[in-house]
């Protein structure tokens, strides 16, 4: 009997000592989730391994991997065959049928690779190998063995059944989603924090977005754009909350009471009150931002430090390290860049002074907000007006 399956592999996971059976259900469970609608699929635990079944009839991979692959913690997925009938002669030529399926008539070089988790095989990885390979060969002469850089490489893995594939297709590995706690993301439309939100979440972060919108000088599209944002994030989390903090009061009575060099740190230092505020409330333990160190006035170490004071909690800053090329990267390859570029501006970009101050005193900050005696009255109106959204 033969069956098309899909053979899904996890990395860090395996590294996980004791722990590891709580991660791998966490990824089974994320796993169903997405594919569970799609029709009546299994899911096999293997050594290192999980298999996903359809039982309902042969498995359609265009269909299926791209509800697959986005799962968070999966290090990638190979879209292969099963064998109940583990015999020498099936295996040889189940494993010409796969290499005629996907490679025909092209010409390429190849290696076999057998995997003998089932000890009791009576043939050593290497004969199986042999084997395979010298079948393959007979039968495809378009093919030629490179035991040392093949363009292909035919994988058997024999295990309580055997496994046929060669292709492998890249996931985002890293960790299952919710399986290292809460975080709260100040989403903004740019492209920062968008990639800021999905490095947290790779890493099993369940993440919430609190998005600052300031009416009538941001727009509606604005803040369709960072909605859009979350639905994106969404595909690899399953869902997410997307909290709109109204802020233009709040940013008018800073624009009239503190300087304006100085004006993005206040904004910022109000912001991470908020979201703190909305963290709290989630049970989440730690705030997530997109900056980069250096990038803009406010992302100095010095400007860092000072918006950093008004926090209880950790903020963690995954792309503190990156440049923005990398950071562009990402976002391209997650989807979101395309949107974070459309030109509608976020109440970061409005009211910017000409010349910000890049180091400033976190001392001399706290004395001038110390006289800024309405700010916490603002702030919980703005507060006690949020708009919540579940995607």
């Amino acid at each position: 009997m033969i069956e098309k399956v899909l053979i899904v592999k996890y990395g860090e996971i395996a590294m996980r000592g004791n722990n590891r059976r709580l991660f791998v259900t966490k990824l089974v469970e994320s796993i169903r989730r997405n594919i569970d609608s799609e029709g009546n699929f299994y899911v096999v635990r293997e050594q290192g391994r999980l298999i996903v079944e359809d039982r309902g009839g042969e498995m359609d991979f265009d269909r299926i991997i791209p509800k697959v692959i986005c799962v968070l913690g999966i290090l990638g997925v190979c879209p292969g065959i099963k064998l109940t009938d583990q015999s020498m002669d099936n295996i040889c030529k189940r494993a010409l049928g796969h290499m005629q399926k996907f490679y025909g008539d092209k010409p390429t070089t190849f290696k076999v690779v057998t995997k003998r988790s089932n000890k009791q095989y009576p043939l050593l990885s290497n004969e199986v190998s042999a084997e395979v390979g010298g079948y393959i060969l007979e039968n495809m002469p378009n093919l030629t063995v490179d035991i040392h850089n093949p363009q292909e490489t035919v994988f058997v893995e024999l295990r309580n059944e055997a496994y046929i594939y060669s292709k492998f297709i890249k996931g985002f590995g890293g960790l299952p989603y919710g399986s290292s706690g809460k975080g709260v993301s100040l989403l903004s439309g740019g492209i920062d924090s968008p990639v800021a939100t999905f490095m947290m979440a790779k890493r099993g972060v369940e993440v919430s977005g609190v998005y600052f919108h300031s009416p009538p000088y941001t727009s509606e599209r604005a803040k369709q754009k960072v909605i859009d944002l979350a639905k994106i994030i969404s595909q690899y989390t399953g869902g997410f909350k997307l909290y709109v903090v109204p802020f233009t009061e709040l940013q008018l009575y800073l624009l009239e009471n503190v300087p304006e060099d100085k004006l993005t740190i206040f904004l910022k230092r109000s912001m991470m009150r908020a979201a703190e505020k909305i963290a709290e409330n989630e049970h989440a333990m730690a705030l997530i931002t997109g900056d980069s160190i250096g990038q803009v006035a406010s992302q100095t170490m010095q400007g860092i430090n000072a918006i950093n004071a008004v926090c209880k909690m950790p903020v963690l800053r995954p792309l503190a390290g990156m440049d923005k090329q990398e950071i562009v990267d990402i976002a391209r390859r997650i989807g979101t860049f395309d949107t974070s570029i459309q030109p509608y501006e976020d109440c970061c970009t409005i009211f910017v002074a000409k010349h910000p101050e890049t180091k400033p005193k976190t001392s001399v900050i706290d004395k001038i907000e110390y006289k800024l005696t309405q700010l916490p009255d603002f702030l919980e109106k703005a507060l006690e007006n949020t708009e919540v959204i579940e995607l």
